[in-house]
């Protein structure tokens, strides 16, 4: 006859019918202990250190996680007996139509099954059927595999696996254990992911610099400083021709390349993209950098060569080339909150972001893709690299502005 669970539980009191001290140490740390630990890794590695000392003899701990993030599906966090930082994995959105995923013990969770146990100890009768993972952990020398569903508020599943290397896999006791922290895990993991996916979303929407002023605390109507910075404004040509003539979803896909394209430089040089308005966006370079000017110009020349690569590409498809022009000039900037009460954007503003997105509009009639402030090229000290136009009356300025425009070639 097997033994009920609550034999085994009776059987894990003391003699005084408490929990026995270690256990109780571990559920004490969790709910008491950890609120001051950002980061789950580190929680991850702690936990499997202390269930090890209260008993269960866990080899491999791992938790996986889905992610509100534009290019990462979720994140595996793993630890192995000896390791004092748990190894972190992200993996993208393409994991989901694998066959080691469709097959993975891990889907099965997340489609609505609370726990998964596999003892790897027993023969494999069909290892084409079987799950490349248990395979995995065999080789490991596991004998026995857990997953179990960590359940987030609104429906939200991730999963939590135990594995053992014990002759017999786990004990019935060891798996009450497990199930015992479970509830108070899921807790302690949630408030970690949330804060994550606050920082991640903030970061995809506003940009690194802006997210971490607004977590700080800049969220007042108005609050913000100035600063003085490098403008940039980009902006696609024939954008509302193209999206016309062409299927919706392509148009959006170009779009996504092209800003793909002018982005990665950007970002890689040290600038910070603001916004994207529509086919265009605005990105600044701070001059509390030395090389701001010269980063900026960097991730000008990268950005063109990475649209010619594109460019390359739609030809061969038979796809329409895409071409856009760049302003760029330098002055001090409003940097902060602007909007609504209930609506705010965290932005720049000013005199010098008129200018550079008035020289942007300039290069339609010019016929250059990239035309600079002439107090641009005064501070960056690119007068080699230019070829003068003289002054030129731009759109809502009472006075004329010397413009130049990068040479490319």
């Amino acid at each position: 006859m097997g033994v009920t669970e609550d034999q085994v539980s009776t059987a894990l009191l003391a003699d005084d019918g408490t929990w026995p001290s270690a256990r109780r140490q571990v559920l004490d740390w969790l709910v008491g202990e950890t609120q001051h630990e950002r980061f789950v890794d580190n929680i991850l590695v702690a936990l499997s250190e202390r269930l090890v000392a209260a008993g269960v003899p866990v080899a491999r701990v791992s938790l996986h996680f889905q992610t509100n993030h534009p290019q990462w599906r979720g994140a595996r966090l793993l630890w192995r007996t000896g390791l004092a930082e748990a190894e972190v994995d992200l993996y993208g959105y393409e994991i989901q139509h694998e066959e080691a995923f469709l097959q993975s013990p891990l889907r099965v969770i997340r489609d609505g099954v609370d726990a998964l146990r596999r003892n790897l100890e027993e023969p494999v009768t069909d290892p084409v059927a079987e799950a490349s993972l248990y395979a995995d952990l065999r080789a490991e020398g596991m004998t026995e595999y857990v997953a179990l569903a960590l359940a987030h508020t609104l429906g939200k599943r991730h999963v939590a696996t135990f594995s053992t290397k014990r002759s017999g896999g786990f004990s019935e006791e060891h798996l009450l254990v497990l199930k015992d922290i479970l509830p108070v895990l899921s807790l302690v993991t949630e408030v970690r992911l949330k804060n994550v996916m606050a920082r991640t979303l903030l970061r995809t929407y506003v940009g690194p610099h802006a997210s971490e002023e607004i977590l700080a605390g800049a969220t007042t109507r108005g609050s913000g400083a100035t600063k003085s910075a490098a403008i940039m404004v980009c902006d696609m040509r024939d954008f509302t021709t193209l999206s016309s003539l062409w299927p919706r979803d392509y148009v959006i896909e170009l779009l996504n390349d092209y800003f793909d394209a002018l982005s990665g430089p950007i970002e890689d040089h040290g600038g910070e993209i603001l916004k994207f308005m529509g086919d265009g966006l605005l990105a600044i370079f701070p001059l509390s950098v030395p090389t701001a000017c010269a980063d900026l110009l960097a991730a000008i020349r990268e950005g063109r060569k990475a649209m010619a690569a594109l460019n390359a590409k739609s030809a061969a498809d038979g796809h329409p080339q895409l071409g856009y022009g760049v302003g760029v000039h330098l002055g001090d900037v409003m940097y902060g909150n602007i909007g609504s009460r209930r609506r705010l954007d965290f932005t720049v503003i000013g005199p010098a972001v008129n200018v550079a997105s008035r020289l942007e509009s300039l290069t339609k009639d010019t016929g250059q893709p990239v035309l600079l402030s002439r107090a641009f090229v005064e501070h960056a000290g690119c007068e080699a690299d230019v070829d003068h136009l003289g002054a030129h009356i731009l759109k809502g300025l009472a006075e004329p502005v010397e413009v130049a425009a990068l040479r490319l070639d």
